[in-house]
């Protein structure tokens, strides 16, 4: 045993000097990450029918997932029927398919060990699969009869109804929901698509008849893009596909979505609950994805507000003045029109005023000071440093080219991402903030107790008549099943 301890002493020895431990974790020195991202071209193929699949074989498990992404979702719903969509999609996988009852679906879907679903965005659709590769083909078929020939069971249909009108009737117990509910309206308009929501009439209104038809726009190979993974053959695959989509008629590509005719107004507003804690959002209408602007305020909005602990906000308003438990600020783009820049937390009620307050100061401040070079550099780290997520798993890949082929994103934009971020300037940083980010433009909702938060805290250091001069608009809250406006106590 002896000469064996001295062996490990001396190893131990040995590699404590070739790889000798810093005496602080921020001393440690990595190697520069060398990430090549992988190329769309690489996997993109094309069926004699002319539809697009994007294709990757891992053989780690025997495992095959089968993704379908149709164009179009809830931004072609009628506007009679908002949630249209949603509920095409859900009754697609819950209503039987074929001469197949729901039950009797469900049940072979259990036997093979395979899992299904179909989900509807504001955009697309997308049907998803997971199978067994000892049970791809039975699979496959029964996924494509789904797809093509939902059953829309009546009395399955009735209970999908009842359970969305159930939720409907809670809308209003969560003062979040409020919040983004009216938050939407104020940016895109309460009849676009992104602000729009069902109420009992209209979902107690669908019909079988309905679905039918947003199936018809929505569900067919001339609208779709596929993504496979997993345990095959690249060429087997896409034999196995063509055979399944076979007889399948294709039909238009669906139209792109409409653009928002609402512009929103800046100012004060609150929807009055009587909760302990206001929840606040405070913004104005962004850029489009492709803006030349967007690789610099992405990182902007990462040192103001989206970068967690390091970020400005989080250590204002959380870190020194503990007002806030998460407060951060989000960038949401759209491709065919602006989507919106915003910040948002919750507080006591009487420090609200001083949050918002605080808030609306540092986006002021990022606006008249450059940054420092530690936030930058930090910044850039974190976004390159995390870049290869993106391509984390073989169907992320996929689906990362299937949305950019959809959305016609430029084709070197991953290859050329980092470079792009690597080369803002704080003087870059400093006029996308001066052009983007001004406060004069933004609205302020509020939803919460108003007589405890209009005052502010004790201490005098804010209260709401600070913003717009003190005038504040009060919007009425919605009844929860038909979203008509409750009187104003």
């Amino acid at each position: 045993m002896r000469p064996l301890a001295g062996v490990i002493a001396v190893s131990l020895l040995c590699f404590s000097q070739v790889f000798a431990i810093p005496p602080r974790p921020e001393a440690i020195e990595f190697q520069p990450l060398e990430y090549t991202p992988p190329r769309a071209a690489d996997f993109r193929r094309m069926l004699s029918d002319g539809t697009i699949v994007y294709v990757a074989e891992s053989h780690e498990f025997p495992l095959v997932n089968v993704s379908i992404t149709f164009k179009g979702g809830g931004s072609l719903d009628p506007a009679a029927t908002p949630g249209l969509a949603s509920v095409m999609a859900r009754m697609v996988r819950e209503g039987g398919a074929g001469d197949m009852s729901p039950a009797m679906f469900d049940e072979t879907l259990d036997f093979l060990a395979t899992e299904m679903s179909v989900s509807a965005g504001n955009t697309f659709t997308t049907a998803r699969m997971n199978s067994l590769s000892g049970n791809l083909d039975e699979s496959l078929q029964l996924f494509v009869t789904m797809l093509r020939k939902p059953a829309f069971e009546k009395q399955r249909l009735e209970v999908v109804k009842a359970r969305l009108l159930e939720s409907l009737k809670q809308r209003n117990d969560n003062a979040s929901s409020i919040l983004a509910r009216e938050w939407k309206a104020m940016l895109y308009g309460r009849n676009h698509f992104e602000a729009s929501q069902p109420t009992a009439s209209s979902v107690e209104a669908i019909s079988r008849e309905q679905l039918e038809a947003i199936h018809r726009q929505i569900i067919h190979p001339g609208n779709m893009i596929v993504a496979v993974s997993g345990d095959f053959a690249v060429e087997e695959m896409l034999e196995k596909l063509t055979k399944a989509f076979q007889g399948w008629e294709r039909g238009a590509v669906a139209p792109d979505p409409k653009m928002p005719e609402a512009v929103l107004v800046p100012g004060l507003y609150h929807v009055q609950k009587e909760i302990p804690q206001g929840k606040v959002v405070l913004g104005k209408r962004g850029i489009v994805r492709d803006d030349p602007d967007a690789i610099p305020l992405l990182l902007l909005n990462e040192i103001l507000g989206a970068g967690g602990f390091t970020s400005r906000l989080m250590q204002k308003v959380r870190s020194n003045e503990g007002l806030a438990y998460s407060v951060r600020s989000i960038l949401s783009q759209r491709i065919n029109y602006p989507g919106a820049f915003q910040a948002t937390f919750e507080s006591k009620n009487p420090t609200v005023a001083l949050a918002t307050k605080i808030v609306l100061g540092e986006i002021a401040l990022i606006r008249q000071q450059p940054v420092t070079d530690e936030e930058i550099e930090v910044a850039k780290q974190g976004l390159i440093e995390t870049f290869p997520r993106q391509f984390e798993s073989k169907p992320t890949t996929l689906q990362v080219f299937v949305n950019d082929e959809w959305t016609n994103r430029p084709k070197d934009y991953w290859q050329t991402f980092r470079e792009k971020v690597r080369s803002v300037t704080k003087d870059d940083l400093l006029r996308v903030a001066k052009k983007h980010l001004d406060p004069s433009q933004m609205a302020i909702l509020v939803v919460g107790d108003w007589e405890a938060i209009a005052s502010g805290d004790l201490e005098g250091r804010a209260t709401m008549k600070e913003f717009f001069g003190g005038e504040v608009k009060h919007l009425p809250l919605r009844d929860p099943l038909t979203l008509e406006p409750l009187p104003l106590d």
